[in-house]
């Protein structure tokens, strides 16, 4: 792991390259009163001020040099404006010029040169650390947590299902644990198999090699609300017995992106001692094909004693959440989120980029999507609208685990999940892709963290309010 806190540190006065930040708008006024060389060299450059631009010009003293950095809008810099010229600049410190601080710029800053290469025998020698003097020393520890939590989700999704099983996501929060007065439990065998039946049944084909488990860890005072979050960790899905084509299965490693959200999430909580009571759940398995694979046309009862008949095993997600929600309601959750990458009718709704969101409680939905535009991670609010309800009917059982229907397969999947959650519970529920299919900077190609950062902003001010 990248140790960001050594690319940002409070501004104690140190000699540092100057970064000058413009926008098309402005950088007139800029080039009028830099005039002489500097300003030749940009009208050669052409450099027009867009974001993503970045050119090296002459200092203020005679062998020095500084950076011109275009941005998008300099009265709102966005968390990635920095990045390009972060990933670009050569080694060394730097500070803003004029009065300007990077609030949450820095966070690109950090991220752009954090880079996953456990897999590359030869990794790319990447550059001396760029490393940015922040003149809002208050706000460097918050940018570094963001940064870390970020490549953590980053690298577990990345990482191959083969090196990342149930077992190595039991090994991450346990690790995690130690030393934080963080209560680590896990139940797998008969106890799963009896106490989860639904999660134990996604993951018995799996068995006995990754062998599925519901990990549990706990901290914080009783006596405060209590915060469950639950991650779902299908840490590789072939479909099941409903086999997924070739093309379809090629990254369901990333299947496991709502654990690792969750677990990203719930370290930042314990990191900032938030005044919570809180529950963080993550059944861990391996959606397989085998003898001991779960069936089309098979009735499983729920922890909550629903009886659920499978009409999909490619809808394995939400069996296996449904028993970890019943299981934060008998803990007394108060607030409740979930992330999972559970439905293709999400990104084909609304695309990679945008999670949808779920709630049953309208101030934490708004909650949410205000926090999401604040710290540019945004989230898009969809239905749970009761008229599609029925498309869950089963002839045999008390619901069916996928819809009769090809219509607004993201809704009815979230449907069937509030069918397990407390009532009383303000819930919420993202249904998050965890992967960038193009890089850009500070966000390249692979694993990605979509609504963590939106609901950490959202439920600390709900939490940590004075």
């Amino acid at each position: 792991m990248t140790d960001f806190a050594t690319l940002l540190r409070p501004d104690r006065g140190e000699a540092a390259r100057l970064l000058h930040l413009v926008d098309a708008t402005l950088l007139p006024e800029w080039l009028k009163a830099h005039a002489g060389p500097r300003r030749q060299l940009v009208e050669a450059a052409r450099f027009e001020g867009k974001a993503g631009q970045f050119l090296l010009i002459p200092g203020g003293t005679a062998g020095e040099w500084e950076a011109l950095v275009g941005v998008a809008k300099l009265s709102a810099l966005t968390p990635w404006c920095l990045a390009h010229a972060a990933e670009r600049l050569p080694e060394g410190s730097y500070r803003l010029a004029g009065d300007m601080v990077p609030g949450n710029a820095a966070l690109g800053w950090l991220l752009a040169q954090h880079r996953f290469t456990s897999y590359k025998s030869k990794p790319e020698q990447p550059a001396g650390p760029r490393i940015l003097l922040s003149a809002e020393p208050a706000r460097v520890d918050e940018m570094v947590r963001l940064a870390d939590a970020t490549a953590l989700v980053r690298d577990l999704v990345d990482t191959p299902a083969g090196d990342l099983g149930p077992a190595e996501i039991e090994r991450a929060v346990r690790d995690w644990a130690k030393g934080s007065g963080v209560d680590v439990e896990v139940t797998k065998g008969d106890a799963l198999e009896q106490g989860y039946p639904m999660i134990h049944a996604v993951g018995a084909a799996a068995l006995p090699a990754r062998a599925p488990r519901l990990i549990e860890a706990r901290w914080g005072d009783p006596s405060h609300p209590r915060l469950a979050i639950v991650g779902k960790g299908v840490v590789f899905d072939t479909g099941g017995l409903n086999l997924k084509p070739g093309a379809g299965m090629r990254l369901m490693k990333k299947d496991m992106g709502g654990a690792a959200h969750a677990l990203a999430l719930a370290r930042l909580i314990v990191a900032e001692r938030w005044p919570v009571r809180l529950h963080l759940l993550i059944p861990a398995v391996e959606n397989a094909v085998a003898g001991g694979a779960f069936r089309p046309g098979d009735i499983l009862t729920s922890r909550q004693g629903l009886k659920v008949e499978i009409d999909n095993t490619d809808a394995e997600g939400r069996l296996i959440l449904a028993d970890a929600l019943t299981r934060a309601g008998e803990e007394g959750a108060e607030t409740l989120v979930d992330f999972a990458t559970l439905t293709g009718a999400a990104r084909i709704a609304l695309g990679p980029d945008l999670p949808a969101t779920f709630s049953n409680d309208d101030a934490l939905a708004a909650d949410l999507i205000a926090a999401g535009s604040d710290v540019a991670d945004p989230l898009w609010r969809l239905p749970l609208w009761d008229g599609y309800d029925d498309m869950l009917k089963s002839d045999l059982a008390d619901l069916s685990n996928s819809a009769d229907s090809p219509f607004a397969g993201t809704i009815t999947a979230a449907l069937f999940l509030r069918r397990f959650v407390r009532e009383g519970t303000a819930w919420a529920h993202l249904d998050t892709f965890a992967w960038r299919p193009a890089p850009r900077p500070g966000r390249p190609k692979g694993g990605e963290a979509l609504g963590l950062r939106a609901v950490h902003a959202a439920l600390s001010r709900r939490f940590r309010r004075s």
